[in-house]
């Protein structure tokens, strides 16, 4: 089964000085990047069959963009090159591998789809939605809405990822919340960091935040929690799986290849099977193993593992 992610392809470019910031760092690496094509190229990394949809600009950094997710097996046909230019995020990291970002918004944001072409995408697809961008409006925001729809009239599983960023959404988180829950009423399984959970439910409790999110509809709600590992709540439990020992360096895509490597798993899962009732503990133990070894290496792609290099690692779950 295809897997498809729409949205945001743009270049990252990571401070190699530790703990300098954006505003005194002076050295900089140029990496490709944006949540969808992160998830996409961790997919395809393992085997799968993911199909990117964005648009980046008609310039050396979009050229680059395509050629680089092309060599993860991204399926990327339905990548626009636009006469804009390409989207630019920066980012430093501190000695814990926590991020700063900074963007500068391109041609992502002018992404049309139309009718025939949201119907190709949805034929036999599971679809994720995890811009960071796409939420902002624009051509991509109404592009993402509607096949977003269109995949909940046709039964397609849809997985949503908010990915806040508070430099998008400063003073107008409420707004942010707002346009979520139409997205959470959509969605079969929603993946959000502990501080997402509260930030969108209202909540502190995390077992009353899960339950804002199935009262809208979700099915499987996934809280990813860093170094302690991922709470699930489906069927009205919630448990933790625990994370795996890592010495972690840098944290940029963690959550993309986590979401990216359950997405593959479903993808490739028997006809039939049940997602949304045990297997998803499997799921999660795997997906913790792939975000640990992004997580262990510096830059979201360059660091992603084949299945074969996943299988062959051994794990310790930390604090046992």
């Amino acid at each position: 089964m295809k897997v498809i992610c729409i949205g945001e392809m743009l270049i990252d470019f990571v401070c190699t000085d530790t703990n300098k910031g954006l505003v005194n760092g002076v050295n900089y690496v140029k990496k490709s990047g944006g949540a969808p094509a992160n998830v996409a190229a961790c997919i395809g990394k393992l085997g799968g069959e993911p199909i990117l949809v964005g648009s980046v600009g008609n310039d050396p950094f979009g050229e680059f963009l395509i050629e680089e997710v092309k060599g993860y097996s991204v399926n990327t046909d339905h990548v626009a090159s636009l006469a804009s230019s390409t989207t630019l995020a920066f980012v430093s990291l501190g000695d814990n591998g926590e991020r700063e970002f900074a963007f500068n918004r391109g041609a992502d944001e002018q992404l049309n789809l139309d009718d025939s072409t949201i119907n190709t995408l949805l034929d036999d697809s599971i679809l994720h939605l995890g811009s960071a961008t796409a939420l902002l409006g624009g051509e991509l925001g109404d592009s993402y809405l509607r096949l977003a729809e269109q995949g909940k009239a046709n039964g397609n599983i849809i997985c949503f990822d908010p990915n806040f960023r508070i430099d998008l959404w400063r003073g107008r988180e409420e707004q942010f919340k707002t346009i979520c829950n139409r997205y959470f009423a959509l969605a079969d399984i929603v993946k959000v960091s502990d501080e997402e959970l509260v930030l969108l439910s209202g909540q502190s409790d995390m077992a009353a935040g899960c339950q804002h999110f199935h009262d809208l509809g979700v099915k499987v709600v996934l809280v990813t929690l860093g170094p302690d590992g991922c709470l699930i709540s489906q069927n009205s439990q919630q448990y933790i799986v625990p994370a795996y020992e890592i010495n972690a360096v840098d944290t940029t895509g963690a959550g993309d290849s986590f979401i990216g490597a359950i997405l593959f798993q479903m993808a490739n899962s028997q006809p039939g099977d049940n997602f949304f009732q045990d297997e998803f503990k499997g799921f999660i133990e795997f997906a913790g193993k792939v975000s640990g070894l992004v997580c262990a290496k510096i830059g979201a792609m360059t660091a992603l593992p084949t299945l074969s290099e996943v299988n062959g690692m051994t794990f310790v779950v930390k604090n046992k």
